[in-house]
């Protein structure tokens, strides 16, 4: 990219920091862990953890609609261990982990309710909706196990078995287009998993202390392992996971999400309070486009397909919304 057209974005990319969306029962603080955002609903997916609600966002106009009937705690303790933390939408149903209950949730976005639900046999973290395999896959970490089931049509969940990771696993993306789910160890390492066979198929070195949040470029395939302290690198899952590029934008982070079609990376600092744009070229190497200002103990993020990009704001049970005036660079 030449700096003097990054210097041009940087000038035009100057002004209002931005907004925050109060969710309902927030206002003692909220450990928010996962954020999603659903194409097909257009809505941004924020597990309400221990307010009791699953919360959608219209990003056209923010407003918010709470999904009900989770674990409701009155209590903020600082963590994101307390109830609704994780989401993914099924292309009908929406999924949601309830770690107080331990319990994967169906919910029905047409009617605003949860639908069903299924006892987990360990306290969960992530789910993912494997679309080759018509599965519901969560991440059990204090288990070391990946528990699996089945959705019927009509939303009931069946218990299809598990998948040992030794060592994770922490965060997980599917990529439909390989059949493949990856996840990471905790200590410095991804692991690739064939989603028909269960096999743990690869071991990727990712260069982490303590791994945590996971993205996917599908289409070139990139994968983005994050840190604890605010690197991230590029692993090119064609390669062998080789290591492509990496970076060090903030200070402290989980959860990242990026933007195919901008090719930017989202990350944000939890102690360095702000927001990382960074931009992907076709090799896989990155480049610091900018920082939108964010909040202190704000670690996770993700964007919708209009521009905007969301942070957590634990302290204070909110969403914060910044705009992705880089829009216009394509590297």
């Amino acid at each position: 990219m030449r700096a003097a057209a990054l210097l041009l974005t940087l000038a035009a990319c100057e002004g209002p920091t931005g907004r925050a969306v109060e969710l309902p029962g927030g206002e003692p603080g909220i450990g928010f862990d996962d954020l999603r955002y659903s194409p097909r609903l257009r809505q941004v997916l924020v597990p309400g953890g221990r307010s009791g609600a699953l919360h959608l966002i219209d990003p056209d106009t923010l407003e918010v609609t709470a999904i009900t009937g989770f674990s409701d705690l009155p209590d903020f303790n600082g963590g994101h261990d307390d109830g609704v933390t994780s989401a993914d939408d099924t292309g009908r149903w929406l999924l949601a982990t309830d770690r107080t209950r331990r319990q994967l949730v169906v919910v029905d976005p047409e009617a605003g309710a949860i639908a069903s639900s299924a006892d987990l046999g360990g306290g969960p973290d992530y789910v993912r909706w494997a679309a080759p395999t018509g599965e519901a896959w969560v991440t059990e970490p204090s288990a070391e196990r990946i528990e699996i089931f089945a959705l019927s049509d009509d939303g009931v969940l069946t218990s299809d078995g598990t998948i040992a990771v030794g060592g994770g696993p922490e965060s997980l993306v599917i990529d439909a287009t390989r059949h493949l789910a990856y996840t990471h160890l905790w200590d410095g390492a991804t692991v690739a998993i064939d989603l028909a066979s269960r096999d743990l198929v690869a071991t990727w070195p990712n260069g982490c202390g303590s791994s945590r949040g996971i993205a996917l470029d599908e289409e070139r395939g990139f994968l983005f392992a994050a840190c604890s302290g605010g690197r991230v690198a590029v692993l090119d899952v064609d390669r062998d996971g080789q290591v492509l590029s990496e970076m060090w934008p903030v200070d402290g982070t989980d959860v990242i999400d990026y933007n195919p079609a901008l090719r930017h990376l989202y990350l944000a600092g939890r102690f360095s309070a702000n927001l990382a744009i960074v931009g992907v070229d076709s090799g896989g190497d990155m480049g610091l486009l900018g920082m939108a200002d964010g909040a202190l103990e704000s670690h996770c993020a993700v964007a919708d397909d209009r521009g905007h990009v969301y942070a957590c704001d634990p302290d204070q049970g909110r969403i914060l919304v910044r705009d992705d005036c880089f829009a216009a660079i394509r590297r």
